[in-house]
């Protein structure tokens, strides 16, 4: 909302009647440190191959790469990441300490049409010059991804739209997300309370209480990510709109014997967008 160049109002008192403080006016963001990008660079690959590596390991496993990086550093930036080994243990996720958790309904519950189960999850995405954040909403039958939504800031906001679009496409009866604190918001869980949705959460220490999202992060990575370098958000988005077509339209899905997700979600034959 600033305007440098505001022929009647100066940069001082724009911020004054913005309540802003005028250094938010000069101030220009700092780039990643390019090690770092490095080192989030591989430890996002080897995380897939070995998800249950914590701060430890990934020290050794970086040092015997040739980089001499402390524990200190590899904890910092899987925080950035938000990696965390999986294995059972307590306090898995970290929800802010006023959010309400809600309970995990989905333990036995047999899951045997569309829209019954919605889940929904973040994942950290790479980029030339930072880092961003990818949130997708998931019917859990058919493995549709109803929305995903692009940002470089890891807030609710961006889930809330994700969530928005996707309940314009349908509602379902529970839907499941880990504790982070975006989904333990009072904005987030108002958005489906308001939608009469149920609210399932995963329990601390269950590692695979969300697993098909996990397993849809990891087709993301293998067959769109890692086989590119996004320039900015603005190509990613690009990007991620054709894969999540690809994915949802035409990827045959071994674990629905080779339906694709679209399919199995509508009933309707699969489709191809592509020539």
């Amino acid at each position: 909302m600033l305007d440098t160049n505001h022929p009647a109002l100066s940069l001082t008192r724009q911020c004054a009647l913005l309540g802003l403080p005028r250094s938010t006016a000069y101030y220009r963001p700092q780039e990643a440190d390019p090690e770092d990008l490095l080192l989030m660079r591989l430890m996002d690959e080897q995380y897939l191959l070995t998800p249950f590596y914590g701060v430890r390991r990934f020290a050794d496993w970086l040092g015997a790469l040739g980089y001499a990086v402390g524990l200190k550093r590899v904890r910092r930036l899987m925080r950035t990441m938000g990696l965390e080994a999986i294995y059972p243990r307590p306090r898995l996720s970290n929800p802010a300490p006023e959010h309400r958790i809600y309970p995990y309904l989905l333990r036995g519950l047999a899951i045997v049409r569309p829209n019954q189960v919605w889940c929904a999850d973040i994942t950290y995405i790479r980029m030339p010059r930072g880092f961003a954040y990818l949130v997708a909403v998931m019917d859990w039958y058919s493995r549709y991804v109803l929305a995903w939504r692009l940002s470089n800031t890891l807030d609710a906001a961006f889930c809330l739209d994700a969530v928005a679009d996707a309940l314009d496409k349908g509602r379902p009866e529970i839907f499941n997300t880990d504790q982070g604190s975006q989904f333990t918001s009072s904005d987030f869980t108002n958005q489906l309370a308001d939608a009469h949705v149920a609210i399932s959460m995963d329990g601390r220490g269950r590692c695979f209480d969300n697993i098909f999202i996990e397993r849809l992060w990891r087709s993301v990575k293998y067959e769109e990510v890692y086989l590119h370098d996004y320039a900015d958000l603005h190509e990613a988005e690009g990007r991620f709109d054709w894969y999540f077509g690809f994915y949802n339209l035409e990827r045959p899905h071994q674990g629905l014997q080779g339906s694709t997700p679209w399919s199995r979600y509508t009933g309707h034959e699969p489709c191809l967008i592509r020539g």
